[in-house]
């Protein structure tokens, strides 16, 4: 029924209003795709989780099997354990330097292990600091000499990073086709490298070990996200009901229906009213 004086809700169909409920679908649009979003990066997390569980401490398999050709890699086979026999060539080792390790600045130590059919398999021994007086490190561990069997988890190449650089026998970051090249060889293994485990013999000493545990598994808050975006767009509309059943009730504050409408609402905010309520409101009228 429209009201005497404001004409019941047809100031709803208004063009301000109008527009006001096209933010408001636009807003719970937008809360739809940033709330998916998060449900995607919740799959995600779990996903490398997952992986994390299967592989981190899987069984050694010869390289060959996991890599067969030196491009070979899938994202399904990181932290796989291989085992691979062969000679350290530490005359081509490199360091991958911008590398910090619990805080403190330092290189990883990248030696290549020759194979039986001449292919170079990267190794990433571990982690060395800066030197004391210099950005190069004191002392580099030699790897064991004569043939060697290690066990590595597989890694894949590193992107490149813009304006991280680096001259001489180190690189900016473990990007295996920038590697190669710096190896000056052709039969290196690109698709992946691989972080030590470990080596027999062993030698007398070793760079840092980077990882020894499996990395944490967290999913994250993901999921609380994606709830609360969906709450979010829920709030806008609630919000645009609010607002639009206030100013109805402003407009038609003459009506008599509304009148009626209105007197039944203070009646029962005053029933809800409890002794502190009134003796609020007697200290507020005594202090005035």
């Amino acid at each position: 029924m429209s009201g005497a004086n404001g004409g019941g809700w047809k100031f709803a169909f208004s063009k301000r209003w109008l527009g006001y409920l096209a933010f408001a679908i636009a807003f719970a649009i937008a809360c739809g795709f940033l709330s998916n979003w998060q449900l995607a990066r919740s799959k995600e997390a779990a996903a490398a989780n997952a992986l994390i569980s299967q592989n981190f401490d899987s069984k050694p398999v010869p390289l060959t099997s996991e890599l067969p050709t030196l491009t070979s890699y899938s994202k399904g086979q990181e932290w796989t354990r291989v085992t691979v026999t062969g000679t350290y060539e530490p005359d081509l080792q490199l360091l991958a330097r911008n590398r910090p390790f619990n805080g403190n600045p330092g290189f990883e130590v990248l030696t290549p292990l020759r194979t039986a059919d001449g292919s170079l398999f990267i190794v990433d021994r571990g982690w060395v600091p800066t030197g004391n007086d210099s950005d190069d490190p004191d002392h580099v561990p030699a790897p064991p000499s004569g043939t060697v069997t290690v066990v590595a988890r597989l890694k894949a190449s590193e992107p490149a990073i813009d304006g991280r650089t680096a001259v001489g026998r180190q690189v900016g970051t473990i990007q295996l086709s920038v590697v190669k090249q710096k190896m000056d060889t052709g039969a290196v293994y690109t698709g992946a490298y691989g972080l030590l485990d470990s080596e027999k013999p062993a030698p007398a000493s070793a760079p840092t070990p980077t990882v020894t545990e499996p990395p944490t598994q967290d999913e994250g808050l993901h999921w609380s996200y994606m709830i609360q975006w969906i709450i979010f767009a829920l709030i806008g509309f609630f919000g645009l009901g609010y607002a639009l059943r206030t100013e109805y009730r402003k407009l038609n504050e003459n009506d008599p229906a509304e009148k009626a409408r209105a007197a039944e609402r203070d009646r029962k905010r005053a029933l809800k009213r409890t002794d502190s309520d009134v003796e609020d409101e007697l200290l507020d009228a005594s202090s005035r």
